[in-house]
């Protein structure tokens, strides 16, 4: 998630290395960008593997961060990733196109078929980015927009800190983050959601994946509008609901759906 957080100093197929060329700080944006900058795709060593009411108050308390249980997940990855190969179908149907890779790093057990397919289902629907018509996106396997990346939480705490932002919570790397052409989905989120979320774990992956992707495509961080109603999808949902519902979708019954502007307290 990116979060206005405590700033630290801090592609079955063939495998290769991808060296992690982060790109500089994580600057929180707080409305549309006009057309954030390309990023050059890190390096490869070979050919990539085919894939087939208002704001919370002041009294928010965050939920607790069940991080030091037995995880079913390697909580520390090698770094390198398999990367989706050939190009994916054009999502959405106008507006400027903005292309993408997708990368899961080794040893995480997710295969790049599922993570591939998830992705493309969620950014294709009609609730997603691309319901606006003002974007399309399509899956690349070279230069790229910016590149998704599945990756176990120590990598993507590594990612995330050497962009300038802290994903940890209670001493743990928690959340996920987007910083420069990098979303990073942090694979133990992506396992196992969130304690007190209250939809299905399927729902949170949708929302955490069009969250970090509404960073990249220069959207910042909203708040709940009023209890009982649905959480903005740039809303943190990963640190608190602040009285919504969970939501994974941008836009609803057609119309984009957002909050007033703003951060969970204490993130």
């Amino acid at each position: 998630m990116n979060s206005r957080a405590r700033r630290r100093s801090t592609g079955a197929g063939l495998t290769i290395a991808l060296v992690l060329a982060i790109a500089g700080g994580a600057s929180v944006v707080v409305r549309r960008a006009t057309q954030p900058a390309a990023v050059p795709p890190p390096p490869v060593a070979g050919p990539p593997t085919a894939a087939p009411p208002g704001p919370a108050s002041s009294a928010y308390a965050p939920p607790s961060y069940a991080v030091n249980a037995p995880q079913p997940y390697p909580v520390n990855g090698p770094g390198t990733f398999v990367v989706a190969r050939g190009n994916g179908p054009v999502l959405g149907s106008a507006g400027p196109l903005r292309r993408y890779r997708l990368a899961v790093e080794n040893g995480a057990p997710v295969s790049l078929a599922e993570f591939t397919m998830l992705v493309e289902a969620t950014l294709g629907d009609p609730r997603s980015w691309i319901g606006g018509r003002d974007v399309q996106l399509r899956r690349v396997p070279g230069r790229s927009d910016f590149t998704i990346y599945l990756a176990t939480p120590g990598t993507a705490n590594r990612i995330c800190r050497a962009g300038g932002v802290d994903i940890r919570r209670a001493g743990q790397p928690y959340t996920s983050c987007r910083v420069g052409g990098q979303v990073v989905i942090n694979l133990a989120r992506y396992l196992t959601g969130v304690e007190g979320y209250g939809a299905p774990l399927p729902t949170y992956r949708q929302y955490a994946i069009n969250h970090e992707v509404g960073h990249a495509l220069g959207y910042g961080h909203e708040l709940c509008p009023g209890p009982g109603q649905p959480a903005p999808v740039m809303q943190q949902q990963t640190l608190g609901l602040l009285g919504c519902v969970a939501n994974a979708w941008p836009y609803l019954e057609g119309r984009r759906y957002a909050g007033p502007l703003g951060e969970v307290p204490g993130a």
